[in-house]
């Protein structure tokens, strides 16, 4: 059974920093592309960041770049998501999704094999 799980998340002021984490196991975690998506209330679910099976690639959404960085360990099946100079509007429920298929957007969620529950980042101003 594949169970992907997130941490890390809490409450900040804005210029802190959090960092995320997301292990996933029952799955061959090096199989995977992986990528960090947002909701915040009332809007639809966002990528924010995509690192390629190896951590060689990796991708970010416009607003999170220069802040928010990505990497993954693969001998723990732990992805991360480091972020800096958090704004409120960093405010979300972030998600760590699982990805077997290349060669398609990065930020297409259909494209995503498995989710998880989500950890929630608040950002005070």
């Amino acid at each position: 059974q594949v169970q992907v799980v997130e941490s890390g998340g809490g409450l900040v002021q804005a210029g802190g920093s959090l960092r995320l984490s997301c292990t996933a196991s029952g799955l061959s975690f090096t199989n995977y592309n992986m990528g960090w998506f947002r909701q915040a209330p009332g809007k639809e679910r966002e990528g924010v960041s995509w690192v390629s099976r190896s951590g060689a690639s990796s991708y970010y959404q416009d607003s999170v770049k220069g802040r928010f960085t990505i990497s993954r360990d693969n001998t723990k099946n732990t992805l991360y998501l480091q972020m800096n100079s958090l704004k409120p509007e960093d405010t979300a429920m972030y998600y760590c999704a699982a990805q077997m298929r290349n060669g398609v957007g990065w930020f297409d969620q259909r494209w995503y094999n498995y989710w998880g529950q989500g950890t929630q980042v608040t950002v005070s101003s």
